[in-house]
């Protein structure tokens, strides 16, 4: 695996599971339904919790949040009232913030480093929440919830999900 972009700037999807492809385009349509200009962590992270893997059901479940009601609550937050001259959204290098494009390149390095042949959900969402200035992040936090305990709970969904006779990150 090169760079995440192909040289016409397009992501280069080919590097991504199926589920992480769909958690990318639901990241689109939620970035446009928010009336943001760019894809950014915040539209990540929905992405994330609307198309949720089992991994990501299962962190879910360990934080005790209702993935639906935390999806709405992230969309109330990051809704903007003022819409953008342009609308639509792409991934492409100048629709994402460069947040998410060092949080790509980071999941491509962890994805990597697990040996694994795609990045998965639990790439992208482990990798988010490992990034101090992330506003995701900081949104937990002020509810009292640390960086530490979000990234634990990842940490053993991945591990109960797809390394012990779960359904094996590189299935989908």
């Amino acid at each position: 695996m090169d760079d995440v972009f192909e040289k016409n700037g397009k992501l280069s999807l080919g590097l991504f599971s199926s589920n992480a492809q769909a958690v990318l385009e639901e990241s689109i349509k939620l970035g446009v339904a928010t009336h943001s200009d760019h894809i950014r962590t915040s539209h990540l992270f929905m992405g994330l919790i609307a198309f949720p893997d089992p991994g990501i059901v299962d962190w879910g479940q360990s934080l005790k949040a209702d993935l639906k009601q935390l999806l709405m609550q992230f969309q109330e937050l990051f809704h903007q009232e003022k819409a953008p001259e342009h609308p639509k959204l792409f991934l492409h290098r100048e629709f994402l913030s460069d947040q998410v494009i060092a949080l790509i390149r980071e999941a491509k390095d962890r994805c990597l480093t697990h040996a694994r042949k795609s990045i998965h959900p639990m790439d992208l969402l482990i990798t988010l929440l490992n990034d101090s200035e992330s506003v995701v992040v900081d949104c937990f936090q002020r509810i009292g919830i640390t960086a530490a305990k979000l990234t634990e709970y990842a940490v053993l969904a991945e591990s109960r999900c797809y390394t012990s006779g779960g359904s094996g990150l590189d299935a989908a």
